[in-house]
């Protein structure tokens, strides 16, 4: 089992460089910052969780920035998006974010996605939310025929460009681990579709049912675990929980910490370094 740890960077919180080093010196696996590039005032969507939206939302710092800022300082941690919102991205553009980011990280890049939930804010950029999921599925797509091609061209319903050339290409072959984020069903299946890993959240009593039904569709889809990596997101830290998911399949838990000051987080490191261990 690999660990890593989640926060949303503020201004307010610990460092993307300090709690980088932080993560590396104590042994997890990768940092993983999510991503929400403003929440529109109208608030017209609730929050997933139930009541207020907290601050976190408005106040995350932008992802890939964060990231290769803690790239800069590390050596060995995997820098993660937990998760990028493509949906609400240029597809050429963020394909040449990730090359850069798994450049500049020397191979080091996990690229976690998702579809989001904030419909008001897919709609700012452009996005219909009722078809948010074809459109990511597209996008990926054609990021990927840009990270693996020398004239890379791509002709969907909702992404089209003719040959075009761009650089860097990522350092990992044919490109950087592509991890769906989300709940059963539609997150699984995207992922055993096209990724090349799903990432749920940890809600206990509902992903012990269907991590097996996962795998069982996974299997009928010709993938199986060599090609397809389960990471359990938001894990509690719970070293009988976290055994539990081992054995179900899953090969990574991220601890998802407060944005916080690091006279706060670093104690809290310290405690899930231990369950690590």
């Amino acid at each position: 089992m690999k660990y890593g740890i989640a926060l949303f960077p503020t201004d307010s919180s610990i460092s993307p460089v300090e709690l980088a080093t932080a993560c590396e010196t104590r042994g997890f696996e990768s940092l993983w910052f999510p991503e929400h590039s403003h929440i529109p005032a109208s608030r017209r969507t609730p929050f997933p969780a139930g009541g207020d939206l907290p601050k976190q939302y408005y106040d995350v710092y932008e992802p890939f920035i964060s990231l290769a800022a803690a790239a800069a300082v590390t050596t060995t941690l995997k820098l993660a998006t937990g998760v990028c919102l493509v949906v609400q991205r240029d597809p050429i553009q963020t394909a040449k974010d990730v090359a850069t980011l798994d450049r500049v990280s020397n191979g080091r890049f996990l690229f976690g996605i998702g579809g989001g939930w904030n419909a008001e804010e897919m709609e700012n950029h452009g996005t219909n939310p009722k078809t948010r999921f074809s459109l990511m599925r597209e996008r990926v797509a054609a990021m990927k025929a840009i990270w693996t091609q020398t004239k890379a061209e791509y002709h969907g319903k909702l992404v089209d460009f003719e040959p075009i050339m761009t650089w860097p290409k990522p350092v990992q072959k044919p490109h950087p681990p592509v991890l769906v984020g989300g709940g059963w069903p539609g997150a699984a299946k995207r992922a055993i579709e096209y990724g090349d890993g799903w990432m749920p959240i940890y809600i206990p009593r509902h992903l012990h049912k269907r991590i097996p039904e996962f795998w069982d569709a996974a299997k009928t889809a010709g993938r199986d675990r060599s090609n397809l990596e389960l990471t359990i997101f938001g894990m509690a830290p719970d070293a009988d929980e976290i055994a539990r998911f081992a054995e179900a399949g899953a090969s990574r838990a991220v601890f998802m910490l407060p944005s916080e000051p690091a006279e706060k987080i670093l104690p809290q490191l310290d405690k899930l370094a231990a369950i690590a261990r």
